[in-house]
């Protein structure tokens, strides 16, 4: 008989060791992270930069927004493992105090700031109860989602590393207690743009939008006093030197608050010497000639670069009267592959940790093989011509599609028809009317063909009940 393998690896042997480290620069009394090399965009420092931009400019405002309605119209549902283990995941998702659509977006809000850490908070389904730890729709007993809220980004005190770099725990400081809180990576969820070096921190998309947007903030800046200044004037005084101490604070201030506005107005002393002459004047100048630079251009131009960064340039497609339908096409396609890469990644953790978690604490002890799994949908609504023309292809060339009840179900639910009648009545019939294997749409059907055989057994065919735009759906 051959001999047993051992059950427990021995911890002296160097293959169950970790010998090296992700190289991660961080402290590691504090736990902060200073991954990156720009000190305006490390920390705290780093999150109010990233804050402004997605707050104030409107390319950014722009580009989430586009994310944020492409995610809310995606249809989240579970599949794999049993359908008990199925149903149950199901009813968790749907049973928290928020929305699952609200969850999804806060956790994109780890696009802006690379990272976002969500608690996971457990309750017990007792029904319709005052006691939020055990209201639920359902009253099974089991344990499910209360809620998976976000702790916020600009409340981040420090991260815990264990000896090897890995993420222990989410520290948070926040207001209105001010309390330091510690959060064990086992109770919460750690979504991330990417996890170079094992950074809990990740990289915001708009990391590499930093460098236009700071230089176009500038240009707006000093274009908006430039525009102010063109219209009121550049305020200049004259002060005599002889009163030079006892008005140049108070004409300072008046200076700087010329204003073209309803209050406008300065008022004076009329102040002479012993000769007549006015020894206060203040007069506006106005610019002579047009400025030398097009700051319409230059501030068009950085706006193109801070949508490249995330693929999201079609949303200028239009303004600048350029870009065909193609072009619009091909770079929308583009962008809906990144964010379904970005949708990936959320699934994972989900799958990996959440549901794990999950089905471990009410008592089910399955492997990863009959898992349940949570998967989304498409972004996008799918071209009906081209699938009804590849469809049609296929048919014509002998493939065998219908009867296929899964097929039927997604043909329907793209064209947000109606589901198929239970007793396979005539709209049950109509679909798998429109594309006949072996043929074309529409042509007839030879005797050897499903629809021949159907009414030599006694149903109706095609050709008894009329054009098929008369039957309905």
């Amino acid at each position: 008989m051959a001999a047993k393998l051992a059950l427990k690896a021995d911890p002296t042997d160097d293959k169950f060791r970790e010998l090296g480290v992700t190289g991660l620069r961080r402290y590691a009394v504090t736990g902060d992270v200073y991954e990156e090399f720009l000190p305006e965009l490390r920390g705290a420092q780093g999150r109010r930069v990233y804050r402004e931009m997605a707050d104030n400019d409107p390319i950014v405002g722009a580009v989430l927004y586009v994310i944020r309605s492409l995610v809310r119209n995606v249809e989240w549902r579970v599949e794999g493992g049993s359908p008990e283990l199925r149903q149950f995941v199901e009813s968790c998702m749907h049973d928290m105090s928020h929305t699952w659509d609200d969850f999804i977006s806060e956790v994109l809000s780890m696009l802006v700031f690379g990272w976002s850490f969500h608690e996971i908070v457990y309750k017990r389904r007792l029904g319709p109860s005052d006691d939020p730890t055990m209201r639920s729709q359902y009253r099974d007993g089991r344990i499910g989602w209360r809620k998976l809220p976000i702790r916020a980004q600009e409340t981040l005190a420090y991260w815990e590393f264990d000896d090897e770099g890995g993420i222990r725990a989410f520290l948070q400081l926040a207001p209105p207690s001010y309390r330091l809180i510690r959060i064990p990576i086992e109770r919460g969820l750690l979504f991330r743009t990417e996890a170079a070096r094992g950074n809990p921190e990740g990289r915001s998309i708009l990391r590499n939008a930093y460098r236009p947007w700071f230089i176009k903030k500038r240009i707006e800046n000093i274009e908006a006093i430039g525009v102010e200044r063109d219209l009121a004037g550049l305020p200049v005084a004259y002060l005599d030197p002889r009163i030079w101490d006892t008005y140049k604070d108070q004409l300072l201030r008046i200076l700087r608050n010329v204003r073209r506005d309803e209050q406008e107005g300065i008022l004076l002393p009329l102040v002479r010497d012993e000769q007549g002459n006015q020894l206060i004047d203040l007069r506006l100048m106005t610019a002579a000639g047009s400025r030398q630079f097009d700051t319409t251009r230059i501030i068009e131009r950085y706006n193109r670069a801070i949508a490249m960064t995330v693929l999201a340039d079609f949303i200028l497609m239009g303004h600048e009267r350029v870009g065909s339908f193609a072009l619009a096409s091909s770079k929308t396609s583009m962008f809906a592959t990144a964010l379904g890469a970005t949708l990936g990644s959320i699934t994972a953790v989900l799958n990996r940790y959440a549901i794990p978690r999950l089905l471990q604490i009410n008592g089910w002890d399955i492997g990863a093989e009959e898992m349940p799994r949570i998967v989304y949908g498409d972004l996008e609504s799918p071209d009906l011509d081209e699938i009804s023309s590849y469809i049609t292809r296929l048919a014509s060339a002998g493939a065998q599609l219908f009867p296929d009840p899964e097929l039927e179900a997604y043909l329907r639910r793209i064209a947000h028809l109606p589901a198929p009648q239970e007793d396979g009545g005539a709209s049950d019939q109509w679909l798998k009317q429109i594309i006949q294997p072996g043929g074309s749409v529409g042509e007839p059907q030879s005797s050897d063909q499903p629809g021949a055989q159907l009414a030599a057994e006694g149903g109706t065919s095609q050709a008894d009940r009329g054009p098929a735009t008369d039957t309905g759906t």
